[in-house]
Order: C-alpha cells, then sequence, then structure tokens
C-alpha cells in the first residue's frame, strides 16, 4: 500500500485527517469529504487483497438497509490498487469502553441491547447480516443514541463470510451479557474480557453478577445456552421491549444523561489499536486536538482551513438576591451597606450570691441536724464538749394532702402487679422455647418413626428445576454416613440471593398423623422451614409453586441437627422441607441433608 499522509487528497474528494488504525494489511482514517463538508470514515486495504471482493460486495449489501441507528456506507471503489470503503462518521462512547470500569444498569443495558437488537432486525429483514455483532461496534453517540458501526463490512474486513445471521443472534445475547457483566460470551471475537465457563459453557448472567432481573438471565441463557426459544431478531425485540416498557423514556433520560455531562468516558480515553480497521465510528481526539485539527469545507487541493472552535457565551448569571428598593441602585445592589449596625447592649453582671445563708426571720431558729451514735445528747457542732439539750424549731407542719396516702399505696400495688405480670411472662415463655429458639419438642422429639416415607428433590426456582435428584434417596435410608447435597452456589438464599430456597418432598404414602421431623445435616447452620401440602404433591414452578404450602415449623441447625415441631399434631400425605438459608462451605454455599425421620 503506497505512503498516505495527513492532507493527501484521495479520489479527489476525502482528505486525510487522522490515522486511526492499521493492522493486517488495512488502515482506517478519519477523513474530510470536500463535497458534502462533513467528516467520514474511510476503510483502505490493497486491491489485490483476499478481502477486496468481500469488501466491495458487503458495502453495496450495507447501502441497501435503512435504519436511523445505523451508520451507513456513503461510498465504495478501488482507485489505483486500493479498494476504500467511506461510512458515516460518528461520535460517542462504544459499549466495550462503557463497561470498561463497572457494568450497566439493568435497565440501560436492556435499552442498548433493545436498539441494536431493532437495528439488526431491519438489516436481517432486508436480507443483510452484521456479521460481526461485538461491543466495538455499538456505539452510544454525543446526544444518547444508540448507533451500530460496521454492518456487514467489519465482517469482511475480517475475512468473514457474509449472512451470518445465525452469528448475530448469539451476539446481540452477547451484547446484552456484556452490558449486565462487563465480561463478553458472543461467538465473534472482542477486547472485552471473556465470560467465565463452567463445563465449556458461559456461567449465567445471575452468576456472574447478583442483581441480574431473571427476565434478562434468560433471554441471556436462550441466546447463549441455545435453548432455541428466541429463533429470530424480531423475537428477541420483543422480549427486551416486554422488560423495559416503553422505550421513549429510557431514550429520553439516556439523552438527558449524555447532556448534562454525566456520560462517562468517552471513546478516545481508551485504546481501541488492538482492533483491525472494522471500526465505522473512531476513537475520538481530545477537545485541544479537535480545535486544532478540523478542516473547513474546500474544493481545491490547498490545506484545509482550520474550523473556529466553539466560544462558551462570556455572560454569566450572578448568582444573588435582587434588590426590590426603588432607591437602591440596580448596578450596585450587591455593595455593602456604609451604615454600621450598633453595638449590642452589654452583658449585666450576675448579682453577687452570699457565703453564707441568711439568718432566719425573727421568732424561728436554724434546724440543726441531730447527733447520732455516742454523741448522742451532745451538741457536735460546739466548741466545748458537754452536754446540749437540742432547741425545738417553732415551725408549724402544714396540712397534709387530703388522699395523697392513698395515691401512694395504689402506685406500689400497680407496680407490684405489673412486675407479676412480667414474671408470668417471662415464665412462659422459657417454658415454650429452648435456647436456640426451637420449640421444646424440638429439643425432645416425641412419637415413633414413621417408615415407607420416600423423598424427591424440589426446585421451582431452579432452570433445570432440580437438584441433584439422584442423590435424594440417601436422606431416608437410614444411614447418617450418606448424604443428599445441594448445588453449590456463589450467595446464600434470601431476598438478596439467587432463589428463595430449594426443598425435599417427602411422600409418606398416604395421609398420617405427624408430630415431629427430626434433621439431620452436614454443616451449621442450615435454616429449614416444615410446610405441609395435604394430599397434593407439591408441583410447579416459581412463586406460585409454594402458593397454599403452609408453615407448619420453622428451625436452624446446631451441632449438625434440627427439630422441626408444629405446635399441634398435623394429618397430611406430602410434607415439604423448604431449605431457606445455607452454610457456607470453602466461601461458597451449600447444603447436605444426611437423615431425616419424621415421627407421628
Amino acid at each position: 500500500m503506497p505512503a498516505m499522509r495527513p492532507g493527501d487528497v484521495l479520489a479527489n474528494r476525502y482528505r486525510l485527517v487522522v490515522l486511526l488504525h492499521e493492522r493486517s494489511g488495512g488502515r482506517f482514517w478519519k477523513a474530510w469529504d470536500n463535497v458534502l463538508a462533513r467528516f467520514v470514515a474511510l476503510h483502505l486495504i490493497q486491491v489485490d487483497d483476499d478481502r477486496s471482493p468481500l469488501l466491495q460486495d458487503a458495502a453495496r449489501r450495507s447501502a441497501g438497509v435503512h435504519d436511523p441507528h445505523l451508520l451507513r456506507v456513503l461510498d465504495a471503489n478501488t482507485l489505483d490498487d486500493l479498494c476504500y470503503v467511506v461510512n458515516e462518521w460518528g461520535e460517542g462512547t462504544s459499549l466495550n469502553n462503557m463497561v470498561a470500569e463497572e457494568p450497566l444498569p439493568p435497565l440501560r443495558a436492556a435499552w442498548i441491547a433493545a436498539e441494536t437488537a431493532a437495528m439488526v432486525a431491519a438489516g436481517h429483514q432486508a436480507g443483510v447480516a452484521h456479521g460481526r455483532l461485538v461491543p466495538e461496534n455499538v456505539l452510544l453517540d454525543t446526544d444518547g443514541a444508540v448507533k451500530v458501526i460496521g454492518f456487514a463490512v467489519d465482517a469482511a474486513l475480517h475475512g468473514l463470510p457474509p449472512e451470518r445471521k445465525g452469528a448475530d443472534l448469539v451476539d446481540i445475547g452477547g451484547i446484552l451479557y456484556a452490558a449486565l457483566t462487563g465480561r463478553w460470551a458472543g461467538v465473534s471475537d472482542s477486547g472485552v474480557p471473556a465470560a467465565p465457563l463452567e463445563h465449556g459453557r458461559p456461567l449465567r448472567a445471575r452468576q456472574v453478577r447478583a442483581g441480574v432481573p431473571r427476565t434478562l438471565d434468560a433471554i441471556c441463557e436462550d441466546l447463549l445456552g441455545g435453548r432455541g426459544r428466541l429463533t429470530s431478531m424480531d423475537a428477541v425485540v420483543d422480549a427486551l421491549l416486554a422488560y423495559i416498557g416503553d422505550p421513549t423514556v429510557v431514550a429520553q433520560a439516556e439523552g438527558e444523561r449524555v447532556r448534562s455531562g454525566r456520560s462517562g468516558r468517552s471513546v478516545e480515553d481508551t485504546d481501541a489499536t488492538d482492533q483491525i480497521p472494522a471500526v465505522t465510528a473512531p476513537v475520538l481526539a481530545s477537545p485541544e486536538a479537535a480545535a486544532d485539527t478540523p478542516p473547513a469545507p474546500a474544493v481545491d487541493d490547498g490545506p484545509p482551513t482550520q474550523l473556529a472552535p466553539m466560544v462558551a457565551d462570556e455572560q454569566h448569571t450572578q448568582a444573588g438576591a435582587p434588590a426590590f428598593l426603588d432607591d437602591v441602585d440596580e448596578d450596585n445592589w450587591h455593595a455593602p451597606s456604609g451604615i454600621k449596625p450598633p453595638p449590642p447592649p452589654p452583658f449585666e453582671e450576675p448579682p453577687e450570691r452570699p457565703l453564707f445563708a441568711p439568718d432566719p426571720p425573727e421568732g424561728r431558729l436554724r434546724r440543726l441536724p441531730p447527733a447520732t451514735g455516742a454523741e448522742a445528747g451532745y451538741w457536735p457542732f460546739a466548741e466545748s464538749s458537754g452536754p446540749h439539750t437540742p432547741i425545738p424549731v417553732d415551725v408549724e407542719d402544714p396540712d397534709p394532702t387530703p388522699g395523697r396516702n392513698w395515691l401512694r399505696l395504689a402506685g406500689v400495688l400497680m407496680a407490684i402487679l405489673l412486675v407479676v405480670v412480667v414474671v408470668i411472662f417471662l415464665m412462659n415463655r422459657g417454658g415454650e422455647r429452648t435456647p436456640d429458639g426451637n420449640d421444646p419438642s424440638s429439643a425432645t422429639p416425641s412419637g415413633s418413626v414413621l417408615t415407607g416415607v420416600a423423598a424427591s428433590d424440589f426446585d421451582p426456582f431452579g432452570d433445570p428445576p432440580n437438584e441433584h435428584p439422584e442423590d435424594v434417596a440417601l436422606t431416608v435410608d437410614g444411614k447418617p454416613d450418606t448424604a443428599w447435597e445441594t448445588t453449590t452456589y456463589k450467595q446464600d438464599f434470601g431476598p438478596g440471593g439467587l432463589k428463595p430456597g430449594v426443598g425435599l418432598v417427602l411422600d409418606l404414602g398416604s395421609s398420617r398423623s405427624v408430630n415431629s421431623v427430626v434433621v439431620s445435616v452436614n454443616g451449621d447452620p442450615t435454616a429449614i422451614e416444615l410446610r405441609t401440602a395435604g394430599d397434593v404433591r407439591p408441583s410447579g414452578t416459581g412463586e406460585a409453586s409454594l402458593s397454599g404450602l403452609d408453615v407448619a415449623a420453622r428451625a436452624t441447625s446446631s451441632g449438625g441437627k434440627l427439630t422441626l415441631t408444629p405446635e399441634s399434631t398435623v394429618t397430611t400425605r406430602y410434607l415439604l422441607l423448604w431449605i431457606t438459608s445455607l452454610p457456607t462451605v470453602g466461601g461458597e454455599f451449600r447444603a447436605a441433608v444426611s437423615e431425616v425421620e419424621v415421627r407421628g
């Protein structure tokens, strides 16, 4: 490829401004269209390159797709020994840079994926596939709109065959996965870190990042795991819009967020040179460089005229309260007043307190403390130690308040009654509960062990809905050294976990009376609820599966065992042991039930 420098003009029209990428025999330039007076993206490869026919064909097919989210192909041709394709220029932040620091909120991630899927769906309807739908080709522009770049052209520049609609369907799941987790799980190559794998498949989005909604997790799993429920890009758009609701509300909020300057890092803040020239919307230049490099429209071959930089309004809003008085100078309302306020009044001196108490009024004597102990009958403060007879004080006691003694007696009786009530309450409570919070019957199980009990796993919130069903029989085999284990989770159950719980269904064979259920576990603390199901076996998925299953008892294991004792004997055929909290195992969460005894 001949050497080309900024300022050179290609095809007497496109003035090269800055070289953005150069790799794999291709170059990607930011250029200025002298005819239409606008920036464009320019791809260049050798005309004898094997990709040249693919690139020309991809440009023609892409030009037939019309969608506002697409950065269109404007021109494609060969000149001497060069093959070039011209695309619209776009500025903003690509998805790979948006998720470099942290994943996006679920609603924003779903909106970006839905906008991208809608654009690709328009291409599929026209018979054209993107072919390489990666985070680097999804752009959030400076107006807060989603733009798809490199449509069909990027795949050709990578030597990929056309019509990769199946790859687009998997990669749109990867786009949603990347926005939710910051990891890439699509089939096309991307610079975003790869998703963690388990048995050769990406972990579910909810396993990588807590808080991913189940609906979006299911969409990712369907597209990436080959479930086959979403078989077209239109179906993906419908599924995402069902979660989002009104996309215009999110679009308006996104536009306001970008215009207010809360858009995060721009594309130019990161290095994207590890990608071959396949990006139609390039990495932006810095604001200082942008002020120096953009040329004005020109038709000759001379150097482009520099565009004048944008100048902010020099008038500044003055902050303050306006003057409302007619005699105040409007130009100097904020100037300090020349009138000084009067000084505050001086502090009054507090009155002097006498050193000794004043003498009592005439005719009254000061009451002195009586003598005690061995000095009884003597004046303790006199200089002599002779005997002294206390002088009575001529003070008459006021008349007692009528009924005061009765009020005091009533108050004492009320206090005694309150203490008695509290003591009775504490005694009753202490008799009903053991120190670990279980019923007293849980400490000492009553009744005989029921035989013929069968067990099965119950996981209505799982996908697939099972928890090691092949080992469930170990819980009722009478061998405490064997156990059934749940799946190992990265979070505990509960409102903030992946699911509210898992369980074991106990089939008693027929409707029988149950006094208690003793559960032996390997790992503390394990929290379990005892639920009754009557004569109908628990089934279904989601919250509806627990509807109608009454909670008869709750307990948490201590010392590897817990006893679930209902307040009164229950009669039922099916029981559900619903595990609501798991013990930690090596930094993760897993429960193990070694033996279950049903007593009646």
